[in-house]
């Protein structure tokens, strides 16, 4: 049964890779990732799906699918976007595609192109072996600004939906029970009255005034808050010259914790301060809420069943050509903060690893217990139905997130190995629960037991739409 899938996914590996070359080629931002959506939409369009495109107010978000027979309904999520300023050519030293450019920094290439290879290797397999059920394939865009998922949870398109994969490109092989920080972003809008600094000050109401007091509460209230919450901000607007009064200010917050609720109490606790800045310089503001999003529900039977399929299928390995990229690459990145990073992801055996360019071990779940200091979308969706999110190894170790080392491997071999292999497992392990009911229901049971009766709320207001031009001026 797996074979038929491990033979279509060999039979056409070129044409996964060059989807994913393909969209590691558009590299388009969150919202505006229309080439992209098109693209991978089309491919499975004509491989039998149905596709519904532009859903959940989003031009760029579809949702391909396709059903045969009664039987439990499986997700596959597939993100689209890619990062500002990170154009980078596949080579070991820095050279840009085209300055100031996007690029895949996350590898969402590799994310969005395996999920469709893998849905229609899925689809291959279950007609050939009449297995029942539903395949669904979700093109989520902007999850680097926590957009994408969060309104497609809202808009109930997770509903009926039995489990969900979904792949990251990582530095290892593995599938784990760690969480990830919730989080709010919003920005506020200070406005005052403008005067000469010099010759008519007492007549001027500072809107940066405002913000600096905003900033100067916030620091004094990190004291007294959970000390693995994080509070980030930017000054994205804070006047124009020194000789004028800024009349208008504006600033950009994120609030993370480890669980929804600490998120929204200490969320609550920056609008009283910005309440209080507003009586101290005299100001008036408005709230722009941008996102939020859940901190994840891990599943241990999921995460336990990928690394089993890892195992079943083999991790790949790497040629002396791509050591060789490898080493050069490797010049380019700090080796104390690579033994920082290992150590603190508390990755096995890292002492080991100094001079290890690549991991090609399959892990055990290795952070249990842990949560993520980022914040995922896939969040919200592993809390209304059973979700894992595993990686696998498409970069070198060290290699920063974000960053355009990154880039270059997930635009070359090193990453068209994790792509390969990603798909085997999603397919794998999609139909071992397409076909054990018994497996299925324990994923199901752990679920609830996590939830501990707590319900999904949307962390974003109902009648918020999703901030579609918020990127335009970077693209």
């Amino acid at each position: 049964m797996k074979e038929t899938a491990y033979q279509w996914i060999d039979e056409k590996e070129k044409d996964i890779i060059e989807w994913s070359d393909k969209v590691w080629e558009f590299a388009e931002l969150g919202l505006l990732e229309y080439k992209t959506s098109e693209y991978l939409s089309k491919i499975a369009e004509d491989n039998g799906f149905y596709v519904e495109r532009g859903v959940a107010e989003q031009p760029t978000a579809f949702v391909a699918e396709w059903e045969t027979g009664e039987g439990p309904c499986i997700g596959i999520l597939g993100e689209l976007d890619a990062l500002a300023g990170l154009s980078q050519k596949a080579v070991p030293w820095k050279e840009p595609i085209k300055e100031g450019a996007p690029g895949h920094g996350c590898g969402h290439n590799i994310y969005g192109a395996g999920a469709v290879a893998a849905g229609i290797a899925l689809k291959t397999t279950m007609e050939e072996n009449n297995i029942p059920g539903t395949i669904k394939i979700y093109g989520c865009p902007a999850e680097e600004t926590l957009v994408g998922k969060v309104w497609m949870v809202r808009h109930d398109l997770f509903d009926g939906v039995d489990a969900v994969l979904a792949h990251h490109p990582g530095s290892s092989n593995t599938a784990g029970t760690g969480s990830s920080n919730a989080m709010n972003s919003f920005k506020v809008h200070f406005h005052g009255r403008t005067a000469h600094s010099a010759g008519d000050p007492e007549n001027g109401i500072s809107a940066l005034d405002a913000i600096e007091l905003m900033s100067n509460g916030v620091n004094f209230m990190r004291e007294h808050i959970i000390e693995k919450a994080r509070v980030h901000y930017i000054h994205e607007e804070a006047g124009g010259q020194p000789n004028v009064v800024p009349a208008y200010a504006r600033t950009w917050y994120y609030v993370r914790a480890p669980e929804r609720s600490q998120v929204e109490e200490i969320y609550q606790w920056v609008l009283d301060i910005v309440k209080g800045a507003n009586l101290m310089a005299r100001t008036t503001s408005e709230l722009e809420f941008l996102t939020g999003c859940y901190n994840k529900l891990p599943n241990k039977v999921l995460a336990d069943l990928v690394v089993e399929q890892m195992r079943e299928i083999g991790a790949p390995t790497h040629t002396e050509e791509e050591l060789a990229f490898a080493d050069k690459m490797a010049e380019t990145i700090d080796i104390d903060k690579k033994m920082n990073s290992l150590q603190k992801s508390n990755r096995p055996g890292w002492e080991e690893l100094r001079d290890v360019h690549f991991d090609e071990r399959v892990l055990d779940d290795y952070r249990e217990g842990m949560v993520g200091a980022g914040s995922t979308d896939v969040s919200d969706v592993s809390w209304v139905t059973p979700t894992i999110e595993f990686s696998t190894t498409c970069c070198m170790l060290g290699t920063p997130g974000h960053s355009w080392q990154y880039v270059a491997q997930n635009g070359m071999s090193i990453g068209h190995k994790g792509l390969i292999f990603s798909t085997k497992v999603h397919a794998a392990t999609a139909l071992e629960l397409l076909t054990k009911p018994d497996l299925l229901q324990s994923v199901k049971d752990e679920w609830q037991e996590r939830l501990r009766g707590r319900e999904y709320k949307p962390p974003i207001p109902l009648d918020l739409k999703p901030p579609l031009d918020q990127l335009k001026k970077k693209a």
